[in-house]
């Protein structure tokens, strides 16, 4: 009996879009880390490489995890204490961190840091998607780790080729 398992990829793209996140503002992430090794780098080309991460199951189930995990925090569903450190970004809760590990392993080593890269600084959607949390917005205390995640394995696929 063969086995193949459902591509949860659309499913995944409207989740990260009823976010807020398009794809575009993901791949602008992949353009600007790249910028000093491959200066040419077009948006197509790092779309293309988003839709490549996507489309990793193992990269979907961390998606939908996540996104879940915020969407029911930000209705208050959690048990305490876990509501009160996922609903406020707690600044010791590492889970987020924990969860986008699988994402980051796609494509070898070199996820790890773009993402400690882009964890840091969170330019583009990242640092909008942890403003709005932090400005009294929806809780965002995993999307943010999972675009960077997406946008740092994106990276490293370019690398590799």
């Amino acid at each position: 009996m063969l086995f193949t398992e459902r591509d949860y990829y659309e499913d995944v793209i409207k989740m990260l879009q009823d976010r807020g996140v398009q794809l575009p503002e993901i791949a602008e992430l992949v353009v600007s880390g790249q910028k000093d090794r491959i200066p040419d780098l077009s948006l197509a080309t790092a779309v293309d490489s988003v839709q490549h991460v996507l489309h990793k199951t193992e990269v979907q189930d961390a998606v939908m995890t996540g996104l879940a995990l915020d969407e029911v925090a930000e209705a208050k569903q959690l048990p305490e204490p876990l509501q009160e450190r996922i609903g406020g970004d707690h600044a010791t809760y590492g889970i987020d961190e924990q969860l986008v590990m699988s994402i980051l392993g796609v494509y070898g080593t070199i996820s790890w840091t773009n993402f400690g890269y882009l964890d840091r600084v969170k330019p583009g959607i990242v640092g909008k998607l942890n403003d709005e949390q932090h400005n009294g917005g929806r809780v965002n205390t995993f999307i943010d780790d999972i675009v960077a995640a997406i946008a740092a394995a994106a990276e490293a696929r370019i690398a590799h080729d």
